[in-house]
């Protein structure tokens, strides 16, 4: 078992605020994914202590967090 921690990711699934428009941030949520599927196994642990999504209510947030689910 391995441990990760990684905030700031500010996906954009509940809210329609791009990051990608502050350059650098191309394709960013499928660089994340494609990356989180090669080295984050089963059995590892992530912390994710905030700035998860753009949004601004729990609600709004669900995709957000289905997509790190």
């Amino acid at each position: 078992m391995r441990l990760f921690a990684i905030s700031d990711l500010h996906l954009p699934f509940g809210a329609n605020k791009p990051m990608d428009i502050f350059g650098g941030w191309d394709n960013y949520t499928e660089r994340l994914y494609e990356n989180w599927q090669k080295i984050v196994a089963p059995e590892d642990t992530v912390v994710i202590p905030g700035d998860i999504s753009w949004t601004l209510s729990l609600n709004d947030a669900i995709p957000d967090f289905e997509y790190i689910h």
